[in-house]
């Protein structure tokens, strides 16, 4: 094991900790700071680690946040269905070829997931 491995091993992937703290937020009935998060998530982080988490959700459009004190509280813009979404369109932004891109993905669809695409293209709200 290297000096690396040994000194971040216990580290959890960026993703795990956005995810952590964005089920935060959505439990909240309120915007909560940094600190607040911090003692939900009762996992030992540092503040500013949490606090930078929080920033970097912000940056990504996922949270939106007011002043509060000298800090900020942060509340989520949406629920998991839509930041899911967000992040399909930020993908096909991405890209440069549309088109190709989404028949890749809807030839990707179970037959199940298929269906419910094109009811929702049809304008069936309901599926």
């Amino acid at each position: 094991m290297n000096a690396m491995t040994e000194q971040h091993g216990d580290r959890r992937p960026a993703g795990e900790l956005e995810a952590s703290v964005l089920a935060a937020l959505w439990a909240a009935d309120r915007p909560l700071t940094p600190g607040e998060v911090r003692k939900i998530l009762a996992t030992g982080l540092a503040r500013t680690t949490v606090t930078t988490i929080l920033t970097r959700l912000h940056e990504k459009g996922m949270v939106g946040r007011t002043r509060q004190g000298r800090g900020y509280a942060y509340t989520p813009v949406a629920d998991t269905s839509g930041l899911r979404a967000r992040r399909m369109h930020a993908e096909l932004e991405r890209g440069e070829d549309h088109g190709s891109i989404l028949a890749r993905f809807i030839s990707d669809l179970s037959p199940e997931d298929e269906r419910t695409l094109r009811a929702l293209l049809d304008g069936d709200q309901e599926t």
